[in-house]
């Protein structure tokens, strides 16, 4: 069975409360950590690879993404879902062929550029376009961010946005994507996604706070994720050693 089945079956006939957990490598000694842990799958984030790179969130150049998600898919034996942001303005056929060359099972897909959220219908036609070259090679999630940037209106209480994310996400759905990702939507609106939305549903977990990931199931959420959470809190752990190491050195010899 090829690593995109594996990955695909992973997200289909899952209990409540026993979501798909996908921890977020930012460089290949993380993505062995996670496997070696026992997890199925996993998904890059952005965000944490952008920082493991020395760059700023959006910023990486699309060479070193893919060239960074291809060094993560080699290092395990585990589906690799990549978060290639909005596709870095190239064409589907050559996205899809990019994201097959680096080894992923998977991709995540923002509607959202430059802080400002695309036409859905526009959006949906790009990735019916991505699904049809991708066929079953590549598990597209489709993000969704209502939540994050909402048009016009700041202040839409949780449930208007969450209607918006589910108009959005029949259209995606409707386009091939295997699952959907509303992200930031909170937990109390996660009933109401998951009676709208067809398919599985990718929910945004944060890392040591808030509900767990069974609890988040349990809400309906079929897959969870972290963004860069996890590299953060390395890096937090990191800086507490680097503090010990600098605590030890003689006065002036530092």
């Amino acid at each position: 069975m090829s690593r995109a089945r594996t990955f695909r079956a992973l997200h289909h006939h899952r209990a409540p409360g026993d979501p798909l957990v996908l921890p977020g490598p930012w460089d290949a000694a993380a993505a062995r950590v996670f496997a070696e842990a026992g997890f199925p799958a996993l998904a890059t984030p952005s965000a944490g690879v952008a920082a493991s790179l020395g760059y700023e969130d959006g910023q990486t150049p699309a060479e070193e993404m893919f060239a960074a998600v291809a060094r993560i898919a080699r290092a395990v034996d585990v589906p690799v879902s990549a978060d290639v942001e909005g596709g870095y303005g190239l064409a589907p056929k050559e996205l899809v062929e990019r994201l097959l060359e680096a080894g992923v099972a998977g991709c995540n897909l923002e509607d959202s550029e430059h802080g400002v959220l695309k036409d859905p219908r526009a959006h949906a036609d790009w990735l019916a376009e991505v699904c049809a070259a991708a066929g079953e090679a590549l598990f597209v999630n489709a993000r969704i961010d209502t939540f994050l940037r909402d048009a016009g209106d700041p202040g839409a209480p949780a449930e208007q946005l969450a209607e918006r994310a589910i108009e959005r996400a029949a259209l995606y759905v409707a386009a091939g994507a295997g699952c959907v990702y509303p992200i930031g939507a909170p937990a109390c609106v996660l009933p109401l996604l998951r009676s709208g939305i067809q398919g599985p549903l990718n929910v945004h977990a944060l890392v040591g706070e808030g509900p767990s990931p069974t609890e988040l199931g349990e809400l309906g959420a079929t897959r969870i994720t972290f963004g860069p959470g996890l590299q953060r809190r390395a890096a937090e752990a990191l800086r507490g050693i680097a503090g010990q190491l600098k605590g030890q050195l003689n006065p002036g010899k530092g």
